[in-house]
């Protein structure tokens, strides 16, 4: 769960978050590098930039709410205006971090770990024994 071949890859969110010397170095590089990506100026959220071709990405994909799947739909059809256009978003209506919230990310790791118990109760083996 979460490793090289999750569409997530590795993160080390939980031991930075942890360290209270490290984390506010950290949190300062990584809102700069988000605001440098410039998703947030098109509207888009984290989680939008996804690969959607990925099979456990399409299967979290299938568990959004209908709004959360319009919403997103909406984002990625104003992103890609606005990219086109050679525009950005007002000031005003530009994501901040604390909108750029992950809705995808929690249902990938669900996905994951049932995929992750689907393959445990598969291999298992079962002991019948003649009484």
């Amino acid at each position: 769960m979460g490793g090289l071949l999750s569409p997530l890859g590795i993160s080390f969110a939980k031991q930075v978050a942890a360290s209270r010397t490290f984390y506010p170095m950290v949190k300062r590089i990584a809102d700069k590098y988000a605001n440098i990506c410039g998703y947030r100026q098109h509207g888009l959220k984290y989680d939008d930039l996804l690969c959607e071709e990925n099979d456990t990405v399409q299967k979290a994909l299938h568990r959004l709410t209908p709004r959360e799947e319009y919403d997103r739909a909406y984002r990625i059809r104003l992103a890609t205006q606005l990219s086109v256009l050679h525009h950005g978003l007002p000031k005003e209506q530009v994501l901040s971090a604390e909108q750029d919230q992950r809705y995808l990310t929690p249902l990938i790791k669900e996905v994951e770990q049932t995929e992750e118990e689907r393959k445990i109760l598969d291999s298992a083996i079962i002991n019948r024994s003649s009484h």
